[in-house]
C-alpha cells in the first residue's frame, strides 16, 4: 500500500562506515568479516548506448551459513569484477554474485575456491533490535585497510525510504556517524547479526540506518527455492483518516479505524477485489490505525506496509475492509512483485537502458535512472514536467510506460528541432502509444510521407520519412553509435 510519495534525501553508503569508539572484538567473530573490492561499470542514461567506464570501490560483508557472504546490493551492483578478502589475511579471492535484492539493498556473494571459507565460523542471524539497545558495527571504512570495530545505540525503528531502491521498508536508525567504506558491514548484538549497515540521512549528523533482521530474513527465505522474487505488490494506494468528517462520511464507528483506499493499480492483485472508497481496517488480523500505522511490537508502530511486506510473492493476504458501512473479509493473491506495474520505474541496476533513435531523435522510457542524471538533487534540478510525471502521473493500463524524447542528435533531417527534448510523447502519427515498443511499431509500420511525434499538449515534431531513412546510417556513424536501438527492442 502506498501513501503519497515524499522524496527524502537519503544517501546509500557507497563505501560507508560507522565511526565510534573502538572496542575489542572476539577473534572468532572478526574472522567472519570480509572486505569487498568491486569494479563497477554503470550505464550512461544521457547517452544510453554508452557506459561510464570501470570504477573501483570497496565495501564490507560477513560470512553466513552456506558459504555465503552477506553485503549491500549497492556495493556489487553493475559489477564487472569482484574480489573478497577475509579479516587478517592478505590474499584476495575472486567472488561472484549469488543473489541480489535491490529493493532491500542486500546481496549474497559466493567464492568458488573452498579454501576461502576453511576454518571460518559463519555468523548467525539474530532478532530485531530494540530501541536503546547497544550494538557493535564492523566494517572497513576509508582511512585505513584494517577492520574497524565500533559501537552505537539503536535510536528508532520504523519505515524509511531505502536510498538504493527508493522503496519504503522497515529500517533501524543508529545514532552514529557514517563514513565511506563499510557498506554491507554487519551490525551485531551478542555476536549475532541484527542488521546490515546501509545509508545515512543527508544534511544531518549521526543519523544512520541499517537493514534490520525482518528484511534480511525475508531476502534469505525468498531464496529457499533458489529464485529471488522480491517483495509483493498489493496495488493499493490509501490515505489517512484522522479527520472526523472523513470518518463520518464513510460510516466509521468510534471503535473502528483504518486507511481509506483512493486508488487501485490496474493489473494489480487488488484490482477487482478492493475499490476506491473501501477502508482497510485490518491486515491479516492486525488492526490498522487511522494514521496508516500498525503495531509490530507492543507500543511500537510503523507503516501498515509492514504486514504486506511480511509476505512472500505468491502468498495470500487477508484484509478486513469497511465497504458501504459493512465489515467484509477479502483475500488478495500477492502474485506480483513490487514495481512491476510502476509507471516510472524506480532506479534499475544490472540492466542496460532502453532507447530508440529515429532521425536523430532519441526516445527512452522515463526512469529514475534518467532523472538522476541531474544529480543527487534531481527532484529539484530535473525538468519539472518529468519530475511531476514521476510524482503524480498514474498508470492507466497494464504495460504503460512514459516515453520521453530525451534529446536530438543534430542533423539536416531534424533541423529546427535541435534544442528539443525532455518532454513526453503520447502519440505517433495521431495514434496513442502505451510504451516505447508501441512507438517503434508505429514508426516502422509507417508508409506515409511523414512521421509525426506529438506531446501531451498537442505540439508535434514532424520528420520526412524518406529523408530519415536515407540519413539513418550517416547519423549513427557521425555520433559513433553502433545500433539505433537497445537490444531489448531488436
Amino acid at each position: 500500500m502506498r501513501p503519497f510519495r515524499l522524496v527524502t534525501l537519503l544517501v546509500s553508503l557507497q563505501l560507508c562506515g560507522l565511526f565510534l569508539a573502538p572496542i575489542v572484538a572476539r577473534a572468532d567473530v572478526r574472522e567472519a568479516m570480509v572486505k569487498i573490492f568491486a569494479v563497477q561499470n554503470r550505464p550512461d542514461y544521457t547517452n544510453p548506448w554508452n557506459m561510464f567506464g570501470p570504477a573501483s570501490l570497496s565495501g564490507s560483508g560477513c560470512v553466513i551459513s552456506g558459504n555465503r557472504i552477506l553485503t549491500n546490493a549497492h556495493v556489487v551492483s553493475d559489477n564487472t569484477f569482484i574480489q573478497v578478502r577475509l579479516f587478517g589475511q592478505s590474499r584476495k579471492y575472486e567472488a561472484k554474485v549469488l543473489a541480489v535484492s535491490h529493493e532491500a539493498d542486500l546481496a549474497l556473494l559466493g567464492v568458488d575456491e573452498p579454501d576461502f571459507f576453511k576454518g571460518v565460523k559463519p555468523l548467525e542471524i539474530g532478532e530485531l533490535a530494540k530501541v536503546q539497545q547497544a550494538v557493535v558495527v564492523y566494517g572497513f571504512p576509508q582511512g585505513g585497510d584494517a577492520l574497524s570495530t565500533t559501537t552505537g545505540v539503536v535510536s528508532r525503528i520504523e519505515h524509511q525510504v531505502y536510498a538504493h531502491s527508493m522503496l519504503d521498508l522497515l529500517a533501524v536508525q543508529i545514532d552514529a556517524a557514517i563514513n565511506p567504506g563499510s557498506s554491507g558491514g554487519p551490525v551485531l548484538v551478542d555476536d549475532k547479526i541484527i542488521g546490515v549497515a546501509m545509508q545515512f540521512l543527508g544534511n544531518s549528523e549521526n543519523i544512520g540506518y541499517m537493514v534490520p533482521v525482518p528484511v534480511v530474513n525475508h531476502f534469505l527465505d525468498d531464496l529457499k527455492d533458489h529464485h529471488y522474487d522480491g517483495f509483493p505488490e498489493d496495488g493499493i494506494f490509501c490515505q489517512t483518516m484522522d479527520n472526523d468528517g472523513l470518518r463520518k462520511m464513510y460510516g466509521m464507528k468510534s471503535d473502528q479505524s483504518g486507511c481509506l483506499v483512493y486508488r487501485v493499480i490496474p493489473g494489480s492483485p487488488a484490482e477487482g477485489v478492493v475499490a476506491p472508497g473501501d477502508v482497510v481496517m485490518q491486515i491479516d488480523g492486525h488492526k490498522v490505525a487511522d494514521d496508516g500505522t500498525v503495531e509490530f511490537r507492543p507500543k511500537e508502530r510503523t507503516s501498515l506496509n509492514y504486514y504486506v511486506q511480511a509476505h512472500q510473492v505468491g502468498d495470500e493476504m487477508k484484509l478486513n475492509i469497511l465497504r458501504n458501512g459493512r465489515d467484509e473479509l477479502v483475500k488478495l493473491k500477492l502474485n506480483l512483485p513490487v514495481g512491476l506495474n510502476q509507471l516510472v520505474p524506480l532506479e534499475q541496476y544490472d540492466v542496460q537502458p532502453t532507447y530508440f533513435i529515429y532521425g536523430g531523435l532519441v526516445f527512452s522510457p522515463l526512469t529514475v535512472n534518467y532523472l538522476k542524471t541531474w544529480g543527487a538533487t534531481w527532484f529539484a534540478n530535473a525538468p519539472k514536467n518529468l519530475v511531476a510525471s514521476f510524482q503524480f502521473d498514474q498508470l492507466t493500463q497494464v504495460g504503460e510506460k512514459i516515453v520521453v524524447l530525451t534529446r536530438v542528435l543534430p542533423d539536416e533531417v531534424n533541423k529546427g528541432y535541435h534544442n528539443s527534448g525532455d518532454y513526453r510523447i503520447v502519440k505517433v502519427n495521431g495514434k496513442p502509444i502505451n510504451n516505447l515498443k508501441d512507438l517503434v511499431k508505429i514508426v516502422e509500420g509507417s508508409t506515409g510521407p511523414f512521421v509525426t511525434f506529438s506531446d501531451r499538449w498537442g505540439a508535434s515534431v514532424v520528420l520526412d520519412r524518406k529523408g530519415v531513412e536515407a540519413r539513418k546510417h550517416e547519423i549513427l556513424d557521425k555520433y559513433r553509435i553502433k545500433n539505433d536501438r537497445s537490444d531489448n527492442l531488436k
